[in-house]
Formats: C-alpha cells, sequence, structure tokens
C-alpha cells in the first residue's frame, strides 16, 4: 500500500506521521511545492507556534500526538498552547525529524500539476501512483508560505467545487487618518462592523493602530466579515465602531475627563489625545467618541497576510476526509471550508484533520482486511 500526500504543512505532516505510526509497512511520500517543508508553521503564533488550544475541539488528539514524538507543551493566556521552547523551529525540526525516523519521503520543490481519477499524480519530478492520496495544500493565505490556492485547482478537476473564497484573520484597512497618526497604539476595547448601519459582527479583544488601519486579535477575528462585503460586486459602507471603554458608561466617562481633564490615565497619552483632538476638548463629546469612535473601512491586507482562507471545499463533499467524488482520495486542512478564531484554533484543526484522515484510511484497510 502506498499513499501520497499533496503538501507538507502541518495537515499534510500530521497526517503522514499517524499514518507511518499505525501502518509501519505503509509506503508514504509527501510532495512540497516550495523548496523546504513547513514553511508556514515557522510563521505562526509570531514565530512562537500556538499550535493549539485547551478549548479546541481536537485539544486531547493534538497534545497526545506531540507528546508521542517528543513535543514538550506549554499553556498560556485564553488556553492558548505553544510548545515549550516557545520557538516555531522546534515543532518543525520534532515533526520532520519524526518524519525521516519513520522513512517517511518528503520531496521539495515539487509542485502537483494534476491528479488523475486513478490516483495517478503528475508533477515536474515525475509521475507517482499510490492507492491512497491526502491532498493537504493549504487554501490562499501567503502564498510565499506554501498556499497559492493550487489545490482548489486540482480538485476542480476531479469534481469538486469550492464556496467564496475571501482572506480571514487579516488586518483591516481604513481611509482615515486617526489610525496613521496613533499607529503603535494598542488598546484593549469592543469591536463592531457595521455594514450600511447595520451591525454584523463584534468582537472584545486588543486592537493595534496602524499606517493602513487595523490589526490585533479583535480585528483579526471580524475580518471575514469586511473580506467578504468588499469581494462583493456593490459592497456596503463598512465601518468599525470602537468602544474604548466597555466598563464605564459615556457619564461616568464624562465625568472622568471633567475630574482629571483627559483620558491619559485611561487610554494613554496618544490615544486620549486625539480623542479629544477630535472632539474639541469637550468633555461630553470626548465621552461620546470614546464609546462610539467611528473609522471608516476600505477592505483588508488580502491573502498575502491572511493567516487562513474564508471559505473552501464545501464539507459535504468529504465524509470523515474522505471525497465522495473519488474513491479513496482524501482531503484535509485548510483547503476546507472550516474556520476559526485567532488562539490556535485553524492549526488545531489542521494538526486535527490530518491524524483523522490517516486514522481513516487505516480503519479502511483493516475493513477490507
Amino acid at each position: 500500500m502506498s499513499t501520497i500526500i499533496i503538501g507538507a504543512g502541518a495537515s499534510g505532516l500530521a497526517a503522514a506521521i499517524s499514518l507511518k505510526q499505525r501502518l509501519a509497512s505503509e509506503k508514504v511520500i509527501i510532495l512540497e511545492r516550495l523548496s523546504s517543508a513547513g514553511k508556514k508553521i515557522l510563521a505562526t503564533g509570531n514565530g512562537r507556534c500556538n499550535l493549539t488550544n485547551r478549548y479546541a475541539d481536537g485539544y486531547d488528539e493534538v497534545k497526545a500526538f506531540f507528546k508521542n514524538i517528543g513535543l514538550m507543551l506549554c499553556e498560556e493566556e485564553q488556553g492558548r498552547i505553544y510548545p515549550y521552547s516557545l520557538k516555531a523551529e522546534t515543532v518543525l525540526d520534532i515533526l520532520l525529524e519524526a518524519c525521516h525516523n519513520l522513512n517517511i519521503k518528503i520531496i521539495t520543490d515539487c509542485e502537483v500539476t494534476e491528479i488523475e481519477k486513478d490516483l495517478t499524480v503528475h508533477s515536474p519530478k515525475g509521475v507517482f501512483k499510490a492507492d491512497n492520496i491526502i491532498v493537504a495544500t493549504g487554501g490562499k493565505a501567503q502564498k510565499n508560505l506554501g498556499s497559492d490556492g493550487s489545490g482548489y485547482t486540482l480538485l476542480k478537476k476531479l469534481g469538486h467545487s469550492t464556496t467564496d473564497l475571501t482572506p480571514a484573520l487579516v488586518q483591516l484597512t481604513s481611509s482615515s487618518k486617526y489610525p496613521r497618526a496613533i499607529k503603535g497604539t494598542r488598546t484593549r476595547c469592543d469591536l463592531k462592523i457595521e455594514l450600511d448601519g447595520r451591525i454584523e459582527g463584534n468582537e472584545h479583544g486588543e486592537i493595534l493602530f496602524t499606517d493602513y488601519g487595523l490589526s490585533g486579535i479583535a480585528a483579526m477575528n471580524l475580518s471575514c466579515i469586511v473580506s467578504e462585503n468588499f469581494a462583493k460586486k456593490n459592497p456596503k459602507k463598512c465601518i468599525a465602531v470602537l468602544d474604548l471603554i466597555p466598563e464605564m458608561n459615556k457619564e461616568d466617562i464624562s465625568d472622568y475627563i471633567k475630574k482629571f481633564g483627559s483620558l491619559r490615565g485611561i487610554l494613554g497619552r496618544k490615544l486620549s489625545d486625539i480623542i479629544s483632538k477630535q472632539a474639541d476638548n469637550d468633555a461630553e463629546k470626548t465621552a461620546s467618541f470614546a464609546k462610539n469612535w467611528r473609522l471608516i473601512l476600505t477592505g483588508t491586507k488580502g491573502f498575502d497576510f491572511a493567516q487562513i482562507t474564508n471559505g473552501g471545499i464545501p464539507l459535504d463533499e468529504v465524509n470523515d476526509y474522505q471525497s465522495t467524488k473519488i474513491k479513496n482520495l482524501y482531503i484535509c486542512g485548510e483547503i476546507l471550508d472550516k474556520q476559526f478564531p485567532c488562539g490556535g484554533f485553524n492549526l488545531d484543526f489542521a494538526w486535527q484533520s490530518g491524524i483523522k484522515t490517516a486514522n481513516r484510511i487505516v480503519e479502511k484497510k483493516n475493513d477490507t482486511n
């Protein structure tokens, strides 16, 4: 028996290792488009690799997988799980070491150009024939790290479809001068996305003001709403509505300003001063802006900066990660239409779906024996 995995990212590596651990006799080959495996893994969590979350559905399974290959984990705030070294390179090193020890072959600089229905794979480095194929190419986010959208093209030729694809977990762009004026300033606040006067989503968390607009977890978690809006032929007017001090009402904020002269003791100098200046240093107006600061949004930074892709292969086109179109073809990871918020949940799904895909192949083989 042989299995070809297309893509040496999180889901592909997890699938390969899990499969060989359970089926030592299985020949497993990974075909990777880039010059090295796991480039996107190195970039996750700002280089620290927030690889799962205690509250993720697949946490126990993912934790056991990494324990089994010798990676020690640690937990930080909000259930975020990192390697004990706090270095993404440690995660990749352990994964590649496991691949080496299990005799999993990784062929780099190998872009798959076609998958035939009989599971023949074409590439510039040769033609491969397999009993099983796992497509783990990722989506369209950050093509320089491996996810260039080619997986969708391969699967469409085999009869699969995709939902609308837009950037997700990505920074927001704004035409307002205010974020640029205070770039580098961070704050925790309530953020809402308003489309043509209607609130379409809200989030509490950190916002980072930048020269292009808004970054930070709260902004990125709501970015799919903005992306979907601006992907339409006639997008709606899009506004970011910030409650900069959600713990206080407008009257209490106004009283605070009258007593202390500004909001510097709450928001810090830069943010406080720009709000006061916009309100002409009027206490009640400043309080109103603090509770309802409105910034025009013009879109997002796009796929090149997105952490994940919103949309993908519809979930009703797979059954336990097996294609409903082609026998013995499996699909896992970000290429599927399955997205989660920041905090390790998306990477957890990548590992988890790879592990479960491998388990499915093993179970299927056992059923036929």
